[in-house]
């Protein structure tokens, strides 16, 4: 998930070795340092426009940090009744209080509702196999109409929405149409509603674009990014906005209006330059374009695994990102959740020399970008034999 350049690059290690060498970290309490200055500037080209940057040290309180943004933004822009929030069913956003609550999945919530807020679901989301899938660029106005009449309801009260942009990761790596978002934002803009986009698993090439909204040719009023952000060298994050939105909060101290969320680690300088020394690597070694290459290969590996096995259906892919459902080869059922039979699989790939960790009963691969064919193959060969074992 966050090893999108695999372990121990050279570039990488080199820059984060120099810079522990000079400082490990210096807490972002009224300082700053040249290459924190640099790293800032390179994301606000990515994100243009952009071009403010709030740095955490986690993807679930990059997102955490947009909510909280967009709830007092309207509030201190003479919109104080923009107070609530939608995300889409099947999201996953973090573990902390509000982005559990804007995620669908209560095997991480369920312990926890008494705490969280209500944040409903948009639902009925245009699902996707894949960029082939002949409704990729173009959803029904049927489709679209269900969805804008439960936007409809919210409008007044809305902050902003929040969502995993075109591949939904832990909700079962589904992938739904860039149509749907070109006709949300749309609606947002109308609204004055803020677009939150999650792009902590889709950011820097996982989609086969650096963010995954350039497929909907889009851009949201927040990014948050974090894992391939530093190559899976340290834990970073940034929640990118506007000069509209950070406006809002600037101004005398005795105001009020700055924003008030901060993190020791904020910042933090060994991943500052984990991070530069990444972004490099992914200009060097043209990694986006290589993705995008690739991608049809990625998904033959998983047709060869359906192929030999029978047990596989639903193939979907985007980019570096490959993933289907397990059922009884024998009947075509899908297995009782309570059989396991996904863990059972990782299990035996795991004894087989592979790292294969599925959501539930979905088999995913999520490789490094730079992944070479001969480990694509091993891949292939062992979620094959693990899945023949288990099943026979």
């Amino acid at each position: 998930w966050c090893k999108s350049l695999g372990h121990a690059h050279p570039a990488i290690s080199a820059a984060v070795k120099k810079q522990m060498d000079r400082y490990e970290h210096v807490i972002m309490a009224n300082t700053c340092c040249e290459p924190l200055v640099d790293l800032s500037e390179k994301l606000a080209d990515i994100a243009y426009p952009l071009d403010r940057v709030f740095y955490s040290d986690n993807g679930s309180t990059s997102v955490e940090v947009a909510i909280k943004m967009s709830l007092q933004y309207h509030a201190q822009s003479g919109n104080p009744q923009k107070n609530s929030f939608l995300a889409l069913e099947n999201g996953y956003h973090g573990e902390t209080i509000l982005t559990l609550a804007a995620g669908d999945c209560e095997l991480y919530s369920s312990p926890y509702a008494p705490l969280m807020p209500k944040i409903p679901n948009i639902t009925d989301i245009p699902y996707v196999s894949g960029e082939n899938d002949t409704r990729w660029n173009s959803i029904s106005d049927n489709n679209w109409s269900v969805i804008e009449s439960q936007l409809e309801q919210h409008k007044e009260s809305l902050s902003g929405i929040i969502f995993e942009p075109i591949l939904q990761g832990a909700g079962g790596m589904k992938i739904y149409s860039p149509d749907f978002l070109k006709r949300l934002r749309k609606w947002s803009t109308k609204n004055r509603v803020h677009l939150i986009a999650d792009e902590i698993m889709t950011g820097f090439g996982r989609t086969g674009k650096m963010l995954a909204c350039e497929h909907a040719e889009i851009m949201p009023d927040f990014i948050c990014l974090s894992k391939g952000l530093t190559g899976g060298f340290a834990p970073m994050a940034v929640t990118l906005t506007s000069t509209e939105i950070y406006n809002a909060f600037y101004d005398d101290y005795a105001t009020g209006k700055a924003f008030m969320h901060s993190n020791t680690y904020c910042g933090y300088a060994l991943g500052v330059a984990a991070s530069l020394a990444a972004l490099q690597v992914y200009e060097d070694e043209d990694i986006i374009a290589n993705v995008a290459e690739k991608s049809c290969e990625l998904r033959s590996r998983m047709e060869y695994v359906a192929s030999e096995t029978g047990a596989l259906v639903n193939i979907r892919n985007v980019g570096y990102m490959v993933a289907a459902d397990i059922i009884n080869p024998k009947t075509g059922a899908k297995f009782a959740s309570e059989e396991r039979t996904g863990y059972k699989c990782y299990k035996k790939a795991v004894e087989l020399g592979a790292l294969l960790r599925p959501l539930g009963d979905t088999v995913y691969f999520l490789p490094p970008l730079n992944t070479p064919d001969t480990v694509l193959d091993d891949l292939a060969n062992i979620a094959k034999d693990a899945i023949t074992e288990v099943l026979q």
